[in-house]
């Protein structure tokens, strides 16, 4: 059996905790934020019409950006309040609830792969450590043959980044580029976030 998501556990001990994160970000869009930085900058990496896998998708700001592009997108996440939110508000795209570590779209019809993969929001830091890896492996199965996954996460969260690095390798991962910013500044020794470029192997 999987082990339950650190974000399961949170909304187990808290049941309202999805209800108000889906209103913070509602209210950040209204107040003008800009939250979509992320998802601006897959557009900006991938051709028109392309195929993008929001992993992680929470309320669906992102995947919701990318379908109003013209994208074709699947957004998955593990938490059945943050999709109905995103059916709610994004309409255009496809929205499931799916554990990441159990992720297998071929088996929900949906065959083709992605030309990329975002994985924002600090996803990976509320993965159960046990099933890291394995999250990994699976994206890197749903990408094209030159597909990229492009996932950030913060420092200080239990994810080391040179661990996430050798689990992205294990999983069939090598990284393109490592940026310590959405907006494409280079990683440093003392970075305090990472973004991370990566293809398959």
């Amino acid at each position: 059996m999987t082990e339950q998501s650190k974000w399961v556990q949170i909304t187990q001990a808290n049941p309202d905790h999805s209800t108000w994160y889906v209103e913070r970000f509602r209210q950040m869009a209204a107040s003008g934020a800009d939250v979509v930085g992320e998802a601006r900058l897959i557009d900006a990496m991938v051709p028109r019409a392309a195929r993008i896998l929001d992993a992680g998708c929470g309320p669906g700001r992102h995947g919701g950006y990318l379908a109003a592009q013209g994208h074709t997108v699947v957004g998955v996440d593990v938490d059945p309040v943050l999709i109905a939110a995103a059916k709610e508000d994004f309409p255009d795209a496809t929205w499931l609830v799916e554990d990441l570590a159990e992720l297998d779209l071929p088996a929900r019809g949906i065959v083709e792969p992605f030309d990329a993969i975002l994985c924002a929001g600090n996803v990976m830091t509320f993965l159960a450590t046990s099933t890291r890896r394995e999250v990994l492996r699976r994206m890197a199965r749903h990408l094209t043959h030159d597909g990229r996954a492009v996932i950030g996460f913060g420092a200080g969260r239990g994810y080391d980044f040179d661990d996430f690095l050798g689990d992205a390798r294990a999983a069939g991962l090598v990284a393109d580029h490592l940026l310590s910013t959405w907006d494409l500044r280079p990683a440093a020794e003392d970075s305090d976030f990472l973004v991370a470029v990566l293809r398959r192997d």
